[in-house]
């Protein structure tokens, strides 16, 4: 029973921590180049498992097997097109300050209202909505602008 007594507060301990990383937030690893210049290859990420996701918000993808990391263009029932490499959101332009590179052509899509249209920043070097189609919103994971590693850039996502 005296084992019992002082082990129950590392025990409380470890349901917490595992309970937040189920439920909360976790790290998330970035792998590749396709948020480019925003985020780069081996940078670790809080992911916010309870985080909504809004258009420029970066967001985790359940994309088959792997996580993509990407920013939310268009929203649930918007039209999304891409051309001339302008973005287009129900027929207006929208400023587009975090894409680097030319955005290659996207025929006009009607989302659904369960659809988003998320794009890499890295826009030459990318999978994403172009190539994978739109994502559901169950197969969002959260969404992330905290820097974990590497330790000199420790803070919030400056774009």
């Amino acid at each position: 029973m005296k084992i019992l007594k002082e082990i129950y507060p590392y025990i409380i301990i470890l349901l917490v921590v595992i309970l937040i990383r189920t439920f909360i937030a976790t790290p998330i690893k970035v792998d590749g180049i396709s948020m480019y210049p925003t985020l780069k290859g081996n940078e670790f990420l809080i992911l916010n498992k309870l985080g909504k996701p809004d258009r420029y918000k970066i967001v985790v993808v359940d994309e088959k097997e792997d996580d993509l990391i990407k920013r939310v263009i268009g929203l649930p029932n918007e039209t999304v097109e891409i051309k001339n490499g302008n973005i287009y959101i129900n027929g207006k332009k929208i400023k587009d300050e975090y894409g680097s590179g030319t955005t290659s052509s996207y025929d006009k899509i009607k989302l659904k209202k369960d659809e988003y249209f998320v794009l890499g920043d890295n826009r030459e070097n990318s999978r994403d909505s172009r190539s994978i189609g739109p994502v559901k919103a169950k197969q969002i994971k959260g969404t992330t602008n905290f820097i974990l590693f590497p330790f000199n850039k420790i803070g919030k996502i400056n774009k």
